[in-house]
């Protein structure tokens, strides 16, 4: 069974615009150029492109809240003094045995307390995390030392957090980080 071929013919605006295509390209070696097409008798006679229906406006955009800024570090001098015990920081907690889902509600509490209380520097113990312990298939050591700075860095803990750094040695090293948080706005 044989199939015959269809091929549409271009109508007379699809041959106008490959031929405006054809004209700004080099010919391929031993071809030529398409003949330019002949103009419309009647242009009016074509029937007029289908507008589409548009959808209902949609209502107006609230207005955007500006963009938080970005995390800043600790500075330098800020960071010097707390290594050479001329600082110390306001207040600590230590994350160390508890669960993520733990962690994550204990960290979010202190971080609310201590900016309540006026504190400006705050120390969070993650633990570097030990050796896993292949008991189980899926055994992460270390989970809280990966997850709080991610923590940080969420939008919901941004109107506390302004940035943070790795504490130390004598703090913890990477164990441990500095947490510097922002003032509490007074209401009024």
């Amino acid at each position: 069974m044989t199939r015959k071929s269809r091929t549409r013919q271009l109508s007379p605006e699809e041959k106008r615009l490959w031929s405006h295509v054809a004209r700004h390209v080099k010919p391929m070696q031993g071809k030529t150029l398409p003949p330019e097409p002949e103009p419309e008798d009647n242009p009016a006679t074509a029937p007029a492109p289908a507008v589409a229906k548009l959808p209902p406006a949609l209502p107006p955009l609230p207005p955007l809240k500006p963009p938080m800024p970005p995390l800043a570090p600790v500075e330098r001098k800020t960071l010097q003094a707390l290594r050479r015990g001329r600082k110390d920081v306001d207040s600590v907690i230590d994350l160390h045995g508890m669960r993520q889902e733990e962690a994550h509600f204990a960290l979010l509490s202190f971080l609310h307390r201590a900016q309540g209380s006026g504190h400006a520097l705050v120390l969070v113990i993650t633990g570097k995390g030990g050796a896993a312990v292949s008991n189980g298939l899926f055994e992460e050591r270390g989970v809280l030392r990966r997850m709080v700075p991610h923590w940080l860095r969420l939008p919901d803990l941004r109107h506390l957090v302004i940035g943070f750094e790795e504490a130390s040695a004598q703090h913890g090293g990477s164990g441990a980080l500095y947490v510097r948080l922002r003032r509490r706005r007074s209401a009024g």
